[in-house]
């Protein structure tokens, strides 16, 4: 309850202006059956037109104010409700943005999108509902007891252990179904992984044919949530006709200890049972609201995890601006992924002059792109340093160093809009003629001009209508847009064929001047003109050197040579 009292206090003059005229309401409707019971003792009993006239006035009135009171209250509940909801999803998506790459690991993607959607709905939910009767509710309940102790005094005790009773019932509801509504929003982040998963990878299930596969999965977490669903949903509909039945014996009970009640006031009685009908409304409401409290809780406790995360990165008390060259160490560099039992990088050690190209190879998983991931620093070194004109990455000014590097991504990520708009991401003053030079580096201009609109196309998400090569071509047009310091490029030519591969590292190398560029490929034929070449095996430096020196002192690199080339004497 700490995260949702902390934003209402933030619209405490709303919130109040709400309590008014949800008071105003209650009042309205607890008023209601004691002019009804004036009009019957009072009118009716003495055939006095005058009266029911009056108290019939009366009670329109009453019951106009209370209309309007309920308008305003839910005009005003609505509002801040949504305010509040816009706000969390907010803050949350704010310290989502600042959390490094080991807390989304940790947290998961797809837990975080429930958290975001999912949970602040609930808390939403329950904020609207106690902006409109949370307040309503109590004031009902106890006006209604003690109209009725006024009404009929010797209810008084009958009143008490109905209380004592539904009090009972409403804390064993809450506490027995807080814990089942926290495994449900657990029950839905597995739905919501699985149904990311199939999406994102939709193509590779159809290829293999292996949707009833994928439905087998998806229909095991929709059970699941069904399941957890139910088991909470059992616990509402377990207690809920046990309240409703205990204040139904209570008007029962009220009726016959009344049935020697005085004719003259049969009004009181009508009253009386009309009060205990509000309790009935009353009490229903406060437990349907904390069954609402109970998924707010369990939602706001995640949601807080997500606000309370701290990212891993620790930001430098006086972080460094150097002038970035692009000259990259590697100081004796380990790494482990999170809830990793082996190590991905292992005693690293090397450097990259600036302005130098260096090729990276190696076998799947041998830690290539985990070693770029640390230039720019995604992840940190777990031991040694990383430096970058003799500045360790962990205090230069992060806004500073990653402007200073464009990463290409072997996966072509692309977002919805133009292409222009696609290319200018990283710089959003490019000139057009920097986007048509980048394209034209990227060997990418050619078949933008062929699309439609040329540099205004549409593209859908994700780049839905271009193909795997295209996608890669703009997405390394967009590094180049940046004007960066540090070109790194894991394995993004990896779509295109040989010939257009070759074209655009030669455009590249020309334009390139002394940016200093990390080229990671599994093709040795385009790594074997970089300046330096780093072969990477099972985490560790198989060799570091020019092709020459590797084909002579580096078995691992020689054996991908002969693998992918064939055996030559003198490896040229």
């Amino acid at each position: 309850m700490r995260l949702i009292l902390k934003y209402l206090q933030r619209h405490i003059g709303i919130f109040l202006i709400s309590t008014l005229f949800l008071t105003m309401e209650a009042l309205a409707d607890l008023l209601q059956p004691t002019f009804l019971s004036y009009i019957v003792d009072e009118g009716v009993e003495h055939a006095d037109i005058r009266r029911i006239l009056f108290y019939g006035a009366v009670m329109f009135g009453i019951a106009a104010a209370g209309a309007f009171s309920a308008v305003m209250r839910n005009h005003f509940s609505s509002r801040t409700s949504q305010t509040i909801g816009k706000e969390i999803r907010k803050d949350m998506y704010h310290n989502v943005q600042r959390l490094s790459l080991e807390n989304i690991d940790r947290l998961q993607p797809a837990s975080i999108i429930t958290r975001i959607t999912n949970d602040v709905t609930q808390v939403q939910e329950f904020i609207n509902s106690l902006m409109r009767m949370m307040v309503k509710a109590p004031i009902t309940c106890i006006g209604a007891i003690l109209l009725i102790i006024i009404q009929t005094p010797r209810q008084a005790p009958m009143i008490g252990m109905i209380l004592v009773i539904v009090s009972a019932l409403i804390f064993y509801n809450m506490k027995i179904g807080y814990p089942k509504f926290g495994i449900v929003q657990k029950k839905l982040d597995r739905l919501n992984g699985v149904t990311r998963e199939f999406l994102s990878s939709i193509r590779v299930v159809k290829a293999f044919r292996a949707e009833e596969k994928e439905s087998i999965k998806f229909n095991e977490a929709s059970f699941c949530l069904a399941q957890a669903n139910t088991a909470a949903l059992r616990v509402m509909a377990f207690f809920a006709p046990l309240i409703n039945l205990t204040i139904n014996l209570g008007i029962v009970i009220l009726l016959w200890i009344s049935k020697s009640q005085d004719s003259a006031q049969i009004g009181r009685l009508m009253a009386s049972v009309n009060y205990m009908t509000q309790v009935l409304f009353a009490v229903t409401m406060i437990a349907n609201i904390i069954n609402t409290a109970v998924r707010a809780m369990a939602s706001s406790e995640r949601i807080q995890e997500v606000l309370d995360e701290i990212p891993a990165q620790t930001v430098p008390e006086k972080p460094l601006r150097p002038q970035i060259r692009g000259e990259i160490v590697f100081d004796h560099v380990s790494f482990t992924y999170a809830g990793a039992g082996k190590a991905s990088l292992r005693d690293i050690s090397f450097c990259i002059p600036a302005g130098k190209t260096v090729g990276i190879i190696g076998p799947t998983g041998s830690g290539k792109t985990t070693l770029v991931n640390l230039v720019p620093r995604f992840y940190d070194a777990a031991q040694g340093s990383v430096l970058i004109d003799g500045c360790d990455v962990t205090q230069i000014d992060e806004k500073l160093l990653r402007t200073a590097i464009a990463v290409v991504p072997q996966k072509a990520l692309l977002f919805s809009g133009k292409i222009s708009d696609n290319l200018r991401w990283g710089r959003q003053n490019a000139s057009d003629e920097e986007i048509i030079a980048a394209a034209k580096t990227a060997c990418a201009d050619s078949f933008i001009r062929q699309t439609e609109h040329g540099y205004d196309t549409w593209l859908g998400q994700g780049g839905v209508n271009l193909s795997g090569g295209q996608k890669q071509r703009l997405c390394l047009a967009r590094g180049l847009v940046r004007s960066p310091r540090i070109l790194i490029l894991d394995d993004c030519t990896s779509a295109l064929d040989a010939q257009t591969e070759s074209a655009v590292l030669s455009g590249l190398r020309e334009t390139a001047g002394d940016l200093t560029v990390l080229l990671i490929s599994q093709r040795i034929s385009t790594v074997m003109h970089a300046d330096y070449i780093l072969c990477l095996d099972n985490g560790t430096v198989q060799g570091f050197g020019t092709h020459e020196e590797l084909m002579s002192g580096s078995k691992t690199y020689h054996e991908i040579y002969v693998s992918q080339i064939g055996d030559e004497a003198n490896g040229k």
